[in-house]
């Protein structure tokens, strides 16, 4: 087969598709053009797989800005990895900030304590 474009074996798919519908073809040409169409069939299914393959994923970093990622280096295991990494980040931060919270809670309850006991704050 010549090599052609993607959208030019489309186009001759469905004109086989069409072909084969109309029920004017004879056993044998619907045998022929249903051959080619495998073989057209075959050839956009490859076009459409290297496609994919050039394709980059972009992948938010912790620090909010976006890097590309070339297909063949992205797998699913890597994406889970760092957006493991990314959640235990953010946790972490809000524990501080929870453990923090917590601290100036017990300072307020100490002072409020220290008050209502002895009238005064010290």
């Amino acid at each position: 087969m010549k090599e052609i474009k993607f959208e030019e074996a489309l186009v001759n798919l469905e004109k086989i598709v069409a072909d084969m519908e109309s029920d004017e073809l004879s056993l044998d040409n619907s045998l022929e053009k249903y051959e080619e169409g495998i073989k057209l069939i075959r050839f956009c299914t490859k076009k459409l797989d290297e496609a994919e393959q050039k394709i980059e994923i972009l992948t938010k970093q912790e620090d909010g800005s976006i890097e590309k990622i070339p297909f063949e280096d992205y797998t699913e295991d890597n994406h889970k990895k760092k957006k493991s990494a990314l959640k235990k980040k953010e946790k972490s931060k809000a524990d501080t900030l929870k453990e923090s919270e917590t601290e100036n809670e017990i300072e307020t309850k100490d002072e409020t304590e220290i008050e209502t006991e002895d009238g005064f704050l010290f």
